[in-house]
């Protein structure tokens, strides 16, 4: 089945151009195109995409509250974020309301495609950028405490196992042969995580593993 992607951005030209590079893949099928944030969140929730291609900074709607509104009414919605310029606070903001992916705007096509396949997939696509803040981010003293409160303990054995390979990049397929499970299986093992510990995206489960040193 092709992939179904919702592009929201409020420039219409470049809108209009990702949307025809995107539809002329053979597995991705653009459903609707949404010229700002609040559009995008009506169409998110009519349509039901796979991915939404959202634009971080936009007049009406902010992007990261944007895909905070989709990623809370239907978490099973992939959204990968797009800027012009990838600011720390930029990285921060989109990957804490929930998106599984961050790219710049002169993203060659190439990666721009991979990105929606891996979100569709139920992997994290990261540009160059948005790694090196993650990576940062991730080696710094958190400033805050960890927020002992998250329910770890309520993980399953197998749960702990899929989470210590998301925290290494692995992605559905790889971390059902890893386990010699259905990859379908593993989905859902990625939901009951996130479910479990008030996460929204694998990039935090990721980040959270790691800082509890389960990687």
């Amino acid at each position: 089945m092709a992939i179904r992607v919702l592009v929201v951005d409020d420039h219409d030209l470049f809108r209009a151009g990702i949307a025809s590079l995107l539809g002329a893949q053979p597995d991705i099928e653009v459903v609707a195109q949404a010229s700002g944030g609040h559009k995008g969140v009506q169409l998110a929730a009519e349509l039901e995409p796979d991915v939404v291609l959202m634009d971080l900074r936009m007049a009406d709607l902010g992007g990261d509250e944007a895909t905070r509104a989709i990623v809370e009414h239907r978490p099973v919605t992939r959204v990968v974020a797009m800027t012009v310029l990838s600011s720390d606070d930029d990285v921060a903001a989109a990957l804490q309301a929930g998106a599984s992916g961050f790219l710049a705007k002169d993203t060659p096509l190439g990666d721009v495609v991979t990105a929606v396949r891996a979100a569709a997939a139920g992997s994290a696509w990261l540009s160059p950028r948005a790694a090196e803040v993650v990576l940062g981010a991730l080696r710094r003293p958190a400033v805050e405490p960890v927020r002992d409160e998250l329910p770890i303990d309520e993980l399953s054995s197998r749960e702990l196992d899929v989470l210590r390979l998301i925290a290494r990049g692995l992605e559905n397929s790889e971390i059902a042969k890893e386990l010699k499970i259905s990859p379908s299986t593993v989905k859902n093992h990625v939901s009951s995580i996130l479910s479990k510990l008030g996460l929204t995206s694998r990039i935090q489960a990721a980040t959270y593993a790691v800082r509890r040193g389960l990687d």
